[in-house]
């Protein structure tokens, strides 16, 4: 399987979920802001526990790090790539973006 890009937009993503391709998606914001708002079918582990839940995540299928804005995810994502998650990408502008973009209709914080 080929390297997944570093990053993706919310369009890609939703494009990929509305197709039903088989991805995961990892929201590692903090529990208050899951309880704020969350994107359906995610698998929330808060950044700080990635590296000791990281037995969790799959590597044989492209996995979607998202937060609020890209920056926590971005971290995430480079450090899963050099624990040799080459399907790791970050979400650019994370839950934010998507609730603009995407579900206008989602709470933003």
């Amino acid at each position: 399987m080929a390297e997944a890009p570093l990053e993706i937009d919310v369009a890609d993503l939703d494009a990929w979920r509305k197709a039903g391709q088989d991805i995961a998606v990892l929201d590692v914001r903090e529990d208050w802001e899951i309880a704020t708002v969350a994107l359906p079918g995610t698998l929330h582990i808060p950044m700080r526990q990635v590296p000791q839940r990281v037995t969790e995540l799959p590597h044989d299928k492209p996995l979607v790090v998202m937060c609020h804005h890209g920056g926590r995810s971005r971290q995430v994502t480079g450090w899963l790539r050099q624990n040799g998650f080459t399907q790791a990408s970050n979400l650019a502008g994370g839950i934010h973006a998507w609730a603009e973009q995407i579900d206008p209709g989602m709470a933003t914080y």
